[in-house]
């Protein structure tokens, strides 16, 4: 018997489905602490069932094993590793635990006890964190968020989400803008819309002019970007997306997959890529693999948490990858060649350590796992863009698919993991140009709700004239000429195209406030007044003009 439910706990509607409303002999319950060390959600062991359910899912589905069972029968309870409290764990804050929980033994922080969950409104969206895409359930009630679930029929993620996705969005984001500002006398004062457009609107049509955009707005405001500046880029424009969009350029062919190959992978080597930190869903999906005999191999120049998994971490000198992946490739040939293991690394590679910081004994490793591999997949990250010669890095990893047979004909286990939301579709409309303002008397920031990093400030510190359009007060935004509030994320409505190529659909699950635009909107609002007509029906034509690394879908 629960008194702060009333339909949210299967154990309890399962109960009064069989007419037990009452305990006909009061049961001696042993009460036990509550754990409220973790951020995100609280134990309590008084309402565990002992279903396990939470300690599957923690272990098959998300592959962090940090959940289990400590003693037997009447003993039995719920630990995190052994026996720490839940904020001192291995939990990576996922959730999944949480959602899956029946009973309330794992409490969500922000949702419990504002309501019921059978009076809250379902929105099936999807996560815009990074360019995976997952597929999410937000719960509304009066336009407030209450919680956020994975969709379980999601196609991409089936239901697993990571903390950016389940707990960060319902975080305090900073100050929001609600109305746009114009600088009068050395301060940023409230303007009418109208007002302010129109001060944006006269410096842009110069022509002299920059604008850069977020890799967080939907197609449709990028594509209305694209068609209203000429030099017009994203805040990736140096990232590992477009370093993928330029081997596409010269292949004119698609090279790069989804993550389904991981599914049935016997050998996972990332480059680049720390999949504990960023795309953390797709990391998941390794590590739920490892148990079943999965060989994974990481190389990196910076730490990778994702290393802690690995049969094989080669830790790399900052720029070595080229060195390194044409190492590992030359070993995998001289393996195929004389079907031996016992291949002199050392003669194949003469200093090798030197170049590189790893030995040649350490590859050769490497080398007999993806020589002996029958399903290997490569997935590289945004390591390789810091490399001067990223391209070359990449043509060379290339290679080595073909070599291990990763890349074999229309077979392709290579995958890019890519950087925000429509990263992939702000490289299809060419915003992989290098950002700069040398000689430009305006430019125009298309923020939305994403973080302005510290180099872009810096840029823009001596521009003449700056326009910001986002979300949250920001070292930007204080500098700017002028602001445009414009929507938050749970605010969007618009199309997404994942780092696999497949077109999704955001759906808004939260009103604007009432002064506030959406990014898509206030984009038009500006073309009206520079005299620029834009054809919005043709941003699926322009989506597909560039070849593109992976074989778009759905478009």
């Amino acid at each position: 018997f629960c008194v702060v439910s009333g339909g949210d706990c299967e154990l309890q509607n399962a109960a009064y489905a069989e007419g037990m409303t009452y305990w006909p002999i009061q049961p001696n319950f042993k009460p036990y602490e509550v754990d409220a060390s973790h951020p995100y959600f609280i134990l309590d062991q008084n309402r565990c069932i002992l279903c396990r359910r939470c300690v599957r899912a923690c272990g098959e589905l998300v592959g962090n094993f940090t959940l289990g069972f400590e003693e037997r029968g009447a003993e039995s309870r719920l630990v995190a590793d052994l026996g720490v409290p839940m904020g001192e764990s291995t939990c990576v804050s996922c959730g999944t635990c949480v959602q899956v929980c029946p009973t309330g033994a794992l409490i969500d922080r922000n949702s419990a006890y504002r309501g019921l969950e059978t009076q809250v409104e379902h929105h099936g969206t999807i996560c815009l964190g990074c360019s995976i895409g997952c597929g999410v359930d937000v719960l509304t009630r009066d336009n407030n968020l209450i919680r956020i679930e994975g969709n379980w029929e999601a196609p991409i993620n089936k239901g697993i989400i990571c903390k950016v996705g389940r707990f960060m969005p319902l975080e305090e984001q900073g100050e929001r803008i609600k109305t746009p500002l114009i600088r009068r006398d050395g301060a940023l004062q409230p303007a009418s819309w109208d007002e302010a457009v129109k001060a944006v609107a006269a410096k842009m049509k110069t022509g002299n002019a920059a604008a850069i955009a977020s890799t967080r707005l939907s197609v449709e405001a990028l594509y209305q970007f694209k068609e209203m500046f000429q030099n017009a880029t994203s805040l990736e424009e140096n990232g590992i997306t477009a370093v993928s969009a330029k081997l596409a350029d010269e292949t004119k062919s698609a090279f790069e997959s989804d993550l389904s190959a991981v599914q049935t992978a016997d050998v996972v080597l990332t480059v680049g890529a720390d999949l504990v930190n960023n795309h953390e869903v797709a990391g998941f999906f390794i590590k739920r693999n490892l148990p079943n005999g999965v060989k994974l191999v990481t190389i990196d120049a910076e730490a990778n948490d994702l290393s802690f998994f690995a049969d094989t971490a080669l830790s790399i000198k900052p720029g070595a990858f080229l060195e390194t992946i044409n190492g590992v490739a030359s070993l995998v040939r001289d393996l195929k060649k004389t079907k031996d293991a016992e291949v002199d690394a050392e003669k194949t590679l003469p200093g090798f350590e030197s170049k590189t910081g790893i030995s040649a004994k350490s590859v050769l490793a490497v080398a007999n796992l993806l020589q002996s591999a029958k399903r290997p997949v490569i997935i590289y990250g945004k390591g390789l863009a810091a490399n001067a010669d990223a391209l070359a890095v990449l043509k060379a990893l290339v290679d080595l698919g073909h070599v291990c047979g990763a890349v074999s004909g229309e077979k392709a286990n290579l995958v890019c993991l890519k950087g925000g939301a429509n990263s992939l579709a702000a490289a299809q409309y060419g915003f992989d140009k290098p950002f700069t303002t040398d000689g430009q008397q305006a430019v125009f920031v298309a923020l939305g709700d994403d973080t302005p990093r510290q180099t872009l400030i810096q840029q823009l510190e001596n521009a003449p004239f700056v326009a910001v359009q986002a979300s949250y007060v920001s070292q930007l935004t204080t500098r700017a000429d002028v602001v445009l509030p414009v929507e938050t994320w749970s605010e969007t409505e618009g199309s997404y195209l994942n780092f696999a190529g497949y077109l999704q659909k955001a759906i808004r699950s939260q009103q604007m406030p009432e002064n506030v635009k959406s990014n898509l909107d206030t984009l038009k609002a500006i073309a009206d007044k520079m005299g620029v007509k834009v054809d919005a029906g043709k941003w699926e034509k322009e989506l597909v003009k560039r070849t593109a690394p992976v074989s778009v879908v759905n478009v």
